[in-house]
């Protein structure tokens, strides 16, 4: 087991500087910095910053590269064989190093086989069973909180589904999984690069990966469950045994904050904008392209990595082979060469099934159908009872990676 107490490493600087060198005469650069608090709070003037210096930019203050348009990113996504999830993800050393052999760090075929064994519970076909049963929870929960008329979506409504449903069908044990929405966005913050944050969250990933090999194993797993299911698998011989506690991160993690995020986003958009939920409630057919617009322009996960396994020239820029690009989902769902008036919520807009909230290609989000479910059950019990959002308090939180909304207390109508 990997030894979460050990420091963390930073990125190789020869290797950064090698690949500055070679690069930085026919790439444009930037001082520019991605993960001050300031930045991640607002982080759109940056990004326009950035998409306007060009599809590649080279970063200063992280040694690596960026891609911040729509076009680029979602090439990229595409192309596994250069820009490549097997070299890691995450914006440090440590964490890819830990996560390494696992579904987010991998290619094809390995890719495709551990994918296959953690989607199999999550396909359309296999959640059609649960319709019933999370829309009743969700009719239930907001006649709950509609029935107070103030209440913080944050707290109150949206961890509701992701806490009480799929919590219990991971089937993971009772003991420790309280711990679940801290375990999360810790995991995201270690995705950054190695700051104040990634440092801070360190010990407490280390927690759940503790509780991973030492509580997510037979034994003490619910019989039937997602986790469970994973071991059934080894037990098959579909995978290797020895990978299956580090497969139990995509349960425990991504499973949750973004799921949260994206929901409170949307009814946080809502508030903002009245007309906009007039015509969802008037026509509650549109809620999937609506929940598509809220995730594209609130995108819960604004950025991963990837690493550049071949020599590749992108707009004339060339990404030598060892160096690390930073796949910048937010600022490419919100890029003006993609959509127009992008920085809009337009629950009417074109195309919003093209956005890059969950990722593209290979590394689509492998819940991105249990979410949209999850999400689209709480508004649809709302638009059954909600005709206004008045928002009274918002409070965003700070992540590395996530963007979300910590505190949105609303009064309703």
């Amino acid at each position: 087991m990997t030894d979460w107490r050990r420091p963390a490493l930073q990125v190789s600087r020869s290797r950064v500087w090698k690949c500055r060198r070679i690069n930085m005469p026919r790439a444009p650069s930037s001082s520019l910095e991605l993960f001050t608090t300031d930045a991640l709070l607002d982080p759109f003037p940056v990004y326009r910053k950035l998409r306007d210096l060009g599809p590649v930019v080279w970063l200063d203050a992280y040694g690596m590269f960026v891609l911040p348009r729509y076009a680029e990113v979602r090439g990229a996504l595409e192309n596994w064989e250069v820009f490549s999830s097997a070299g890691g993800v995450t914006m440090n050393d440590e964490m890819n190093e830990k996560l390494k052999g696992g579904l987010l760090c991998s290619d094809p075929p390995n890719h495709e086989t551990l994918r296959k064994v953690i989607e199999r519970p999550l396909t359309p076909k296999a959640l059609s069973s649960l319709r019933e049963r999370v829309t009743a929870e969700a009719e239930a929960i907001v006649e709950k909180v509609v029935a107070k008329g103030t209440f913080d979506v944050a707290s109150e409504l949206a961890p509701h589904l992701p806490v009480s449903i799929v919590s219990e069908l991971v089937g993971l044990p009772e003991e420790g999984r309280e711990r679940m929405l801290d375990w999360a966005p810790a995991n995201f913050d270690c995705f950054g690069p190695i700051n104040a944050r990634t440092t801070a969250a360190f010990p407490v990933v280390g927690e759940m990966v503790h509780y991973a090999f030492t509580q997510c194993v037979p034994g003490k797993l619910k019989p039937g469950g997602w986790a469970q299911m994973i071991w059934d698998a080894a037990d098959r011989g579909e995978i290797d045994p020895t990978i299956c506690p580090f497969l139990m991160n995509d349960y425990m993690g991504p499973s949750l904050d973004t799921t949260i995020f994206a929901t409170i986003s949307a009814i946080w958009l809502f508030a903002r904008h009245p007309a906009e939920w007039d015509i969802v409630r008037g026509n509650p057919a549109l809620l999937p392209q609506a929940i598509n617009e809220a995730i594209r322009i609130e995108s819960p996960i604004q950025a991963f990595s990837r690493y550049v396994a071949k020599d590749h020239e992108m707009d004339g820029v060339r990404l030598p082979k060892g160096s690390r690009a930073i796949l910048l989902f937010g600022s490419a769902n919100r890029d003006e060469r993609r959509w127009d008036d992008a920085d809009h919520f337009q629950v009417n807009r074109r195309g919003t099934n093209e956005h890059l909230g969950f990722g593209f290609g290979e590394h689509q989000c492998v819940g991105n159908n249990l979410a949209r479910m999850e999400i689209r059950a709480l508004l649809s019990a709302l638009t059954k009872r909600v005709k206004r959002f008045e928002l009274l308090e918002m409070e965003r939180g700070v992540n590395n990676v996530l963007r979300g909304i910590r505190k949105c207390v609303v009064s309703v109508h």
